[in-house]
């Protein structure tokens, strides 16, 4: 898919992050982008700054979602694109022994239904609602091509550490789904893949100590550093504009396999 003036877009957690740079970089090549995310202030900055639009999302809502995806298109027209990159973890072991008191606890099931609402049932909303306005577009090649989805898993989904109950199953099921999904798809245009990222410099990742990052850093085969926002967004445009990608789960992860812990 050429990335124009003329192609609409909308990213999930497109205030900071991953999300912040793929916007940016749909932005840069003339893409009109709609911004999906709960932090206003810095949703509207970046909107702002790239010509696009805010859309204050939570993804676990339906109707938030509706009326995200009304606003952008009023504003920009069926989007084309859709990058999902909203998302949150946690880290909590499924069963423990406090320390001091031996006092036995399990993993909260309300929260561990929370991280899979938001990652994996949210990304599976804003894919549904959009792939069905993407269907009323009309082809913009003669083989068929109407629009491109991208969503974000995470290295955890393969090989989880200690705590990531939660998080894993959510990310692993958003990898899961990609290839049904690009199937359910694939007769009406609409290609489907997924980015596995790993140690990235975010801002959840910015707040830990320097020595975290560096011990982080240093896990890495190669490079020895934290990706770069910047390098999964070439990995999203990639995945959007080669027309043969479709249905994959690809690791960004500089060869990294996480440990236990």
């Amino acid at each position: 898919m050429e990335v124009s003036s003329k192609t609409p877009a909308v990213v999930t957690g497109g205030a900071s992050g991953l999300g912040e740079a793929t916007a940016r970089a749909l932005a840069a090549k003339g893409a009109k982008v709609a911004i999906f995310d709960m932090n206003e202030e810095k949703g509207e900055a970046v909107a702002k700054d790239i010509g696009g639009i805010f859309c204050k999302v939570n993804v676990t809502s339906d109707e938030d979602v509706d009326a995200g995806f009304a606003k952008a298109r009023e504003a920009h027209g069926q989007e084309r694109i859709l990058v999902n990159c909203a998302g949150i973890g946690n880290a909590i072991k499924t069963a423990s022994r406090d320390k001091q008191s031996g006092e036995i606890k399990h993993f909260p099931l309300s929260a561990f239904d929370f991280v899979i609402q938001v990652n994996l049932i949210g990304t599976f909303r804003c894919i549904a609602k959009s792939a069905a306005g993407m269907m009323t577009l009309d082809p913009l090649t003669e083989e068929g091509n109407r629009g491109a989805i991208v969503n974000t898993a995470s290295v955890a989904a393969e090989d989880g550490q200690m705590g990531q109950a939660a998080y894993s199953a959510s990310k692993g099921g958003v990898v899961g789904m990609t290839l049904p999904i690009a199937r359910d798809l694939m007769k009406e245009g609409i290609r489907v893949n997924t980015i596995l990222p790993g140690i990235f410099e975010t801002p959840l990742m910015n707040a830990a100590p320097p020595q975290v990052k560096e011990a982080l850093a240093a896990s890495v085969p190669f490079p020895k550093r934290l990706g770069l926002p910047g390098e999964y967004a070439k990995l999203a445009m990639c995945m959007i504009e080669t027309g043969y990608f479709n249905g994959e789960d690809v690791r960004l992860d500089g060869a990294i396999r996480m440990a236990p812990r």
